[in-house]
């Protein structure tokens, strides 16, 4: 589902197009596009033979973001995003069947300005592979590209279901400076200001972002704080930008509670056991970047350095939690030269590297208060480091070859500390080829299709494991050193279609199978041998009904989401739901003395089973409905805005997973909205 102009919200090209200065600017979503526009050979998201979707700043104008950065993807078809609403645990992104890391963003591949945002062998609650977003805002944003599949050579570790590709805006003319006040239910509050300006050639950004929130739940609360500050100039042949960046929150989390407790009673506010969870997080980043400053033509290059801090306690009982604590520097580069055969090829040659080093642990706690027992800690010294190439090839033209490759290899130092027998090092390589075709049938329909490989590299617990529950420094521990990176093979077909003026009609069916998954066949031991296949249909419908009014309806079915040689005991079908709708309109017209723009959402999702009982058996989550509508009216240089989400059904929830006693929830308000004013200058 392409849905680069077709009567969509339009795709950016992908070296950014400034967004308007106007502080009334609302979507338009076009209805025409160039015939030539995806056969041009070109490196960006749109050139690829893929399911593209690609969200603007002036789409995100039109949604409730809230205090859930993952709402940015509320449109996209197929995707199921959230933050499991226990403070910022991370940002859920999960699609084409991919759940199999939980809902924190793993075996998803994003990046950020180039930086990858993927943290690996994280234990602050959320596993090997998640994304924090929250250091985010909208404010912060000028494109997201969400790539379907692992079609694209220039995303590396967690491009199994694919990659999300974004780049923040520029100071200067392409964004006006503005203040923020924002109150909403629950007690929440925001301040946000964004500071726009240009000295001579140097273009500023400011973005300072204060948040807190009380909560739905009893003993939940969020208070985060953003500052974003980004320097960008051109000199010569290319743009130069240097971005910092500084986010810290305090979170506590409700917990899950039992939907059949809910059902006899219980109160949907409680938190689970009495005990609220906690959590802190600290990021310091630096990110400096280059490229072409007209086409594609140059050489790129990326280079960060990030202070990286965050805790989780997750409460287990009446009166202890289990404490998760990452604390590491990262520091990476990425780099390399893309050429330009005329209007016939184009060629890019690549290489990155990265580094994590510091301490992972996750420590039982006992009435707020260490204790002896770990469940894990490891001192983590993480290097990965490979290089890629793509290349595109119009050979008719009305026909476009697309090819690629990544060799990515992982050299790792673990010092076991709970485990000191298990500390070990690990080496391991992965080879991922992209193939892929895009032909233009006729001129209002294209046909797409590849074949392509993406791979995750093993966590540091599988590779030196921690047994169970105990101090540091105890006897055994087992070394899986042969394990090698889980690789995924997935095969798409695809089309968009322009059949009337205004009306776009995409869609995709795909396969994905792994015949390496990693898996936990016996105590302590990981091998990678388990075998999913996942296998789905996607449509995308959007029409422009006139200048003023558009819409949009798109389903996602997983025909197929399973372990196909699951453990004794074990369930096959995984946690994803079978059905996902998502419809919206969008409407603007002017109103007395300013302009008014409606927009209005609706999401659903349905058939996401469980297993339960001893023996296992499966049920299905409830059908989970969801609501959002938001007015904003222009006049002058002010803004308002008013916003709210229903969720109807009383105790289905989008957070929820199954448990040998029950389904147990993240129970959400009903009703919940918000307003907001801001002031353009």
């Amino acid at each position: 589902m392409l849905t680069c102009a077709l009567a969509a919200p339009a795709l950016a090209e992908d070296m950014g197009a400034a967004a308007s200065a106007d502080p009334a600017q609302v979507v338009e979503v076009r209805g025409q596009r160039s015939e030539d526009e995806r056969l041009a050979p070109g490196t960006g998201a749109r050139s690829l033979p893929g399911s593209v979707t690609t969200v603007t700043s002036e789409d995100l104008a039109t949604l409730d973001i809230g205090r859930d950065i993952s709402n940015v993807f509320r449109r996209v078809p197929g995707v199921v995003a959230n933050n499991i609403d226990q403070g910022d645990t991370g940002n859920g992104f999960r699609m084409r069947g991919f759940a199999t890391q939980g809902t924190h963003g793993a075996d998803t591949a994003i990046y950020i300005d180039g930086v990858p945002q993927n943290i690996p062998s994280s234990q602050g609650g959320a596993g090997h592979g998640p994304a924090f977003l929250e250091w985010m805002t909208g404010d912060m944003i000028d494109t997201i590209d969400v790539i379907k599949g692992p079609v694209s050579a220039l995303y590396g570790d967690q491009n199994r279901a694919g990659a999300v590709a974004i780049r923040t805006r520029e100071g200067g003319a392409a964004t006006p400076s503005s203040a923020t006040a924002t109150v909403e239910s629950y007690g929440g509050r925001r301040g946000s200001l964004v500071l726009s300006s240009e000295h001579g050639k140097l273009r500023s950004l400011i973005v300072a972002d204060r948040y807190s929130l009380d909560g739905f739940r009893h003993g939940a609360f969020t208070d985060r704080s953003n500052l974003f500050w980004k320097l960008s100039t051109t000199i010569g042949d290319g743009v130069y930008s240097l971005r910092a960046t500084y986010y810290k929150s305090d979170f506590a989390g409700a917990g899950y509670l039992s939907l059949p407790a809910m059902e006899a009673g219980l109160d949907p506010h409680s938190t689970m056991y009495d005990l609220p969870g906690f959590g802190a997080a600290q990021r310091k980043t630096l990110v400096f970047n280059r490229r072409p400053a007209s086409g594609e033509a140059g050489w790129f290059a990326t280079a960060y350095a990030e202070d990286f801090e965050r805790s989780r306690a997750i409460q287990t009982s009446t009166t202890q939690h289990t404490y998760g604590y990452d604390d590491r520097g990262i520091y990476g580069a990425r780099g390399g030269n893309t050429w330009t055969f005329g209007d016939a090829a184009v060629l890019t040659l690549g290489a990155e590297a990265r580094k994590d080093k510091g301490d992972a642990y996750r420590q039982q706690y006992r009435n707020r208060q260490p204790t002896a027992n770990y469940v894990n800690s490891q001192d983590l010294d993480l290097l990965t480091y490979g290089v890629f190439v793509q290349g595109q090839y119009r050979v008719l033209p009305t026909v476009k070859l697309h090819g690629g490759a990544r060799y990515d290899r992982f050299d790792y130092d673990l010092v076991n500390l709970k485990l000191p027998a298990a500390s070990t090092g690990y080496k391991g390589s992965v080879l991922t080829p992209k193939y892929g075709a895009i032909w233009n049938v006729v001129p209002d329909l294209e046909l797409y299709a590849n074949i392509a490989q993406g791979f995750r590299s093993p966590a540091a617990e599988q590779i030196s494991t921690s047994g169970s529950l105990g101090p540091l420094g105890a006897a055994g521990g087992r070394i899986n050193a042969g394990i090698d990176p889980s690789r995924v093979r997935s095969h798409d077909v695809g089309f968009n279609a322009r059949p009337l003026e205004g009306l776009g009609v995409s869609g995709a069916f795909y396969t994905i199978q792994n015949d390496d998954e990693i898996v936990n066949t016996a105590p302590d031991v990981f091998v990678a041998s388990g075998q999913t296949t996942r296998r789905g249909v996607e449509f995308d419908l959007r029409y422009q009904f006139s200048s003023a009014l558009s819409t949009y309806l798109n389903y996602g079915r997983i025909l197929r989401a399973r372990l196909d040689n699951p453990a004794p005991g074990a369930g096959a079908r995984l946690s994803v739901p079978e059905h996902t709708w998502k419809a919206g309109a969008q409407y603007r017209s002017a109103l007395g003395p300013g302009r008014l723009t409606l927009a209005g959402d609706v999401y659903v999702t349905a058939g996401n089973p469980y297993y339960m009982g001893t023996p296992l058996y499966q049920r299905d989550m409830p059908t989970y409905v969801r609501y959002d509508v938001k007015a904003t009216y222009d006049i002058g240089k002010f803004q308002g805005a008013l916003f709210a989400t229903l969720q109807p059904h009383k105790f289905a929830s989008d957070i929820a997973y199954g448990t040998a006693g029950a389904l147990v929830v993240t129970t959400v308000p009903q009703a919940s909205g918000g307003a907001s004013l801001r002031y353009f200058f």
